[in-house]
């Protein structure tokens, strides 16, 4: 590499390297705690919780296919494994969304809302452990904000895919 290539990149400062090996560790270390929690107490990973977070929160629990990769930032074949997983499991069903132009689509099943309805508490405990209640309120908003705006940066189409964040509007009303 050339002097003048390394002479132009801005290089963190000593701070900001610390508090990137910080964010690093927290990219590693949460979801981590959050697959073995969610293994432990309801059989299913972190990932495919997500899948099935994702199909809820969508009109009549179905989303195209392609439009869940994006959403949970996969590739077509991880996500079509793993609700390979959860179709065996009687939790999602895949069929043609009409609406999406004929597109393979993912819905959730019954199975599939009374086991979001089971995981959920005890994933929602760890999250409010791990993160809100040690974070509080304030710092809790502000990292919901940073992880939006980086979100924004590094997949636009993702941010666009999320249902209308209640971050700020919501703690307003609050």
């Amino acid at each position: 590499m050339s002097q003048r290539v390394e002479d132009a990149t801005p290089w963190l400062s000593d701070a900001q390297v610390e508090d990137w090996k910080a964010v690093v560790a927290l990219l590693t270390t949460l979801p981590a705690a959050l697959d073995a929690q969610l293994k432990r107490d309801a059989g299913m990973n972190l990932y495919e919780y997500n899948v099935l977070v994702a199909l809820s929160e969508r009109p009549h629990d179905e989303i195209p296919m392609s439009d869940l990769a994006r959403l949970t930032q996969s590739s077509p074949s991880r996500l079509s494994h793993a609700v390979g997983r959860l179709e065996q499991a009687g939790w999602v069903t895949r069929g043609s969304c009409v609406a999406a132009g004929k597109r393979t689509s993912a819905r959730l099943t019954e199975g599939g809302e009374d086991q979001l309805r089971h995981a959920a508490p005890g994933h929602v405990r760890e999250v409010r452990r791990l993160v809100v209640d040690a974070l509080g309120p304030e710092r809790m908003a502000a990292l919901g904000d940073a992880a939006l705006t980086v979100v924004r940066r590094a997949a636009p189409e993702v941010a666009d895919l999320l249902p209308a964040c209640g971050g700020a509007e919501a703690r307003a009303g609050e």
